[in-house]
């Protein structure tokens, strides 16, 4: 199993979570966050636009979605084509357990 992490700078969500749901993959969490990248936040112009103030951090969408590994590639692709901007990450779960079920591995997902 694998778990895909995605920062995107853009709100991007909903057509990245639209294009999951059409293969198949149901699961999606789904986080609004504050963080800084390589490109400097808009500026906002503050009392009456005579003065311009630049955030240090600026709004983002983290994704995390839980899939078999053989989805990997299928998922990228997805998030690639509606996503602007933004970050994948991909890292091996090695254990999944269902509270409720007790059940275990793929099952859980």
């Amino acid at each position: 199993m694998l778990k895909i992490e995605v920062i995107l700078g853009e709100n991007d969500v909903m057509a990245i979570s639209e294009g999951l749901k059409k293969i198949g993959i149901g699961g999606l969490t789904v986080s609004k966050v504050r963080g800084r990248g390589k490109r400097p936040g808009p500026e906002i112009h503050a009392s009456k636009g005579s003065e311009i103030f630049v955030p240090q951090f600026n709004d983002k969408y983290h994704l995390e979605v839980i899939v078999a590994d053989t989805k990997e590639d299928e998922i990228i692709g997805i998030i690639k084509e509606n996503g602007r901007v933004g970050k994948i990450f991909v890292s091996q779960i090695l254990r999944a357990i269902d509270i409720g079920t007790g059940n275990e591995g793929e099952s859980t997902i």
